[in-house]
């Protein structure tokens, strides 16, 4: 009977010990997962803030300093009211599913987040698509640059820009030919799935990706081949002015006469220019680039889960595809502010003025505060000094 007590004392210790080593578990579980969704929901906000404060920022930017307002740069910045877009209509939904894990807008905000989603992003490269072709006339054919890229044509460019992506996006998925039947039949309120067929996944990841990546690619290939091209006919034209100049100032020097400087005003200003146009093409290109990586993950992802009816994938590895394209939203004023030294000016012009205004408008704000002080405290002794003065009299 001894025996039968103490093993049941001891089971009912281990079983003591095994619940509080399962609540133990569980609580440093919840913890974990806690921690963990903080800094997910931290790095998600900080990516729609940096997006949308650095996209204004190039706008402000290129609207106050004449010297950017060239025609890329109004590229530049309709590709940031784009980005803009992104960050306001298209992460805060994506968002709300990381914050609640469920979709709480209904079907037809899905339709629009959805269309909204693939409408920006095929936007988006668009832009990058219109840039490309415009460093090529600027650099590779430069006579016929001012001919072909007027203001004009660059309004028609934006134009189609922003107006062929509805014909992948918003129409098709509100008229249900991007999916299939089966999931219209069983889809749900809560939830917000992107179920595409076959041929959608390949017409729609072509126009939005793979067919504008190929233009861009081949057209900045021919830019970098002709801007070392020109390069080497710089340095060459150089070393041949400095020995031309030291001939001639060694002629001079024997004949007593005066030497003529081999450079012009107009030579200098092309050359200037020319370096110019390729400072701009290599910004352009590391931003191409940086565009590429952040969204070439995504449309293979996107395309082989579309095109494989067995495959099986983490739904981490969606949030993680999705949300590293939208960092390249947030990407391009770092990229802007980095490599090229007119935007970089600008932008600490900008944010100088701002603060500057802001800094003059507390201080004034302060000292309206001060005068009105001065002001009551004056009111206060204007009838005590009367009544001295009354006192003073009356004695």
């Amino acid at each position: 009977m001894l025996i039968h007590s103490r093993l049941g004392l001891m089971d009912q210790v281990n079983v003591t010990v095994n619940a509080t080593n399962n609540a133990t578990g569980v609580k440093d579980e919840e913890w974990t997962d806690s921690v963990a969704f903080k800094i997910r929901t931290a790095i998600l906000l900080l990516i729609v803030i940096m997006a949308v404060l650095g996209n204004m920022l190039v706008i402000v930017s290129v609207m106050r300093h004449r010297k950017l307002r060239v025609i890329t740069n109004y590229f530049v910045v309709s590709l940031a009211f784009a980005d803009i877009l992104v960050a306001m209509v298209v992460m805060p939904f994506n968002f709300s599913v990381q914050f609640y894990n469920e979709w709480i807008f209904g079907t037809v905000i899905c339709d629009l987040w959805n269309s909204s989603d693939v409408y920006f992003t095929s936007t988006s490269i668009l832009h990058l698509c219109c840039i490309s072709v415009d460093r090529y006339y600027a650099i590779v054919k430069p006579l016929k640059y001012p001919i072909k890229m007027t203001k004009k044509m660059a309004f028609v460019m934006l134009a189609a820009t922003w107006l062929s992506p509805i014909t992948i996006s918003y129409a098709p998925i509100f008229m249900g030919w991007y999916t299939t039947s089966e999931y219209i039949r069983t889809r749900v309120q809560n939830q917000c799935e992107f179920k595409v067929n076959k041929p959608y996944a390949v017409i729609s990841s072509s126009i939005s990706f793979w067919i504008p990546c190929t233009i861009m690619i081949f057209t900045y290939l021919a830019i970098f081949k002709e801007a070392n091209r020109q390069e080497k006919a710089l340095h060459a034209r150089a070393g041949n002015a400095m020995l031309m100049h030291r001939h001639s100032r060694e002629v001079g020097d024997k004949n007593g006469a005066l030497h003529i400087n081999a450079t012009t005003p107009t030579k200098d200003k092309n050359i200037l220019k020319m370096k110019r146009e390729h400072k701009a093409a290599r910004t352009l290109g590391i931003i191409m680039g940086a565009f590429i990586l952040c969204w070439l993950p995504f449309f293979l992802f996107y395309l082989s889960t579309s095109l494989c009816d067995t495959c099986e994938y983490p739904e981490v590895l969606t949030v993680i595809m999705f949300w590293t394209g939208y960092f390249n939203s947030a990407l391009n004023p770092i990229i802007y502010a980095y490599f090229n030294r007119d935007f970089r000016n600008a932008f600490k012009n900008t944010l100088a003025c701002a603060f500057c205004s802001f800094c003059r408008r507390n201080s004034m704000d302060s000292s309206a505060l001060e005068r009105l002080d001065r002001r009551s405290s004056t009111q206060l002794r204007v009838p005590v000094s009367s009544r001295r003065q009354s006192d003073l009299a009356s004695l």
